[in-house]
């Protein structure tokens, strides 16, 4: 079963997001990942899932937000980790509730775990898949000052909207293009040899690298004026960014559905 987590503390609630990855970015992320994943990792995932595919049960964790089940209602602090600035992924300090660490290291125990409910074990799948990609957005990964990014006002193509909007869904949904489109587009964008590089299931690295780019995202922020305005040179500037982090996500939920279903020891 999983386990019951505590409401938010004031240090973890600063870096809480309103959502994460769109419904588009989410299932973008899944369908690379079940792309890629070996034939032993499809065979469990199947065995969970029935018909049901990865990129459909991607988003399960956003939509049952408003569940009134108690395990629904204490998974909000999954979906990100908090990391003050100035520390690194290794100096973390996980809150009691637990983050998007803990959370992944909990969902794998439980598939890996053979008196594993199958609700239980569906949950720890889709959640696993959602959050790889939440931790591969800078605005995921968040610092004790910029709320994840909601707390950015920016103007988006003349609309008040926050910096998390735009890394969940504005730049994402830009191209306009279905989740299926877009994964064949980023599957053909990718290299062999960024796929060898990319294929790294430790969740520190992703993190470390999203904290690393979280002050590139925030530094214009930190010294406008006023809201950020935000048009085509921000979509020029930001959407190879954010459709690498986008790439990564994919092959790296494979390489972790691969890790978990083959019973590794923890990488790192």
């Amino acid at each position: 079963m999983f386990r019951t987590l505590a409401l938010v503390l004031p240090l973890a609630a600063v870096a809480l997001p309103a959502g994460a990855w769109g419904p588009i970015g989410h299932r973008v992320s899944a369908d690379l990942a079940a792309r890629n994943i070996s034939g032993h990792t499809r065979a469990q995932v199947e065995l969970i899932l029935g018909r049901r595919t990865l990129a459909e049960v991607s988003t399960m964790p956003d939509e049952q937000r408003q569940n009134p089940d108690p395990f629904w209602q204490s998974a909000g602090p999954y979906h990100y980790i908090t990391l003050p600035r100035g520390r690194t992924i290794a100096q973390i300090e996980h809150p009691p509730q637990g983050d998007a660490l803990t959370a992944l290291e909990t969902f794998a125990a439980t598939l890996r775990d053979p008196s594993a409910a199958p609700l239980d074990k569906e949950r720890a799948l889709a959640f696993i898949v959602h959050l790889v990609a939440d931790v591969h957005l800078p605005v995921h990964v968040g610092d004790e000052v910029h709320s994840g990014g909601g707390g950015v006002e920016v103007s988006w193509f003349g609309e008040p909207q926050n910096l998390h909007w735009v890394w969940d869904e504005g730049l994402v949904n830009q191209p306009k293009l279905s989740s299926s489109e877009y994964a064949e587009r980023l599957s053909t964008r990718a290299a062999p040899a960024e796929v060898l590089a990319w294929w790294q299931p430790d969740p520190r690295i992703w993190m470390q690298e999203s904290a690393d780019l979280r002050a590139r995202v925030y530094a214009e922020a930190d010294t406008a004026a006023g809201p950020l305005q935000l048009s085509y040179q921000y979509v020029y500037d930001w959407t190879p960014v954010m459709e690498r982090r986008l790439q990564q996500s994919g092959y790296r939920a494979a390489a972790y559905l691969d890790w978990v279903f083959a019973g590794l020891p923890a990488p790192g």
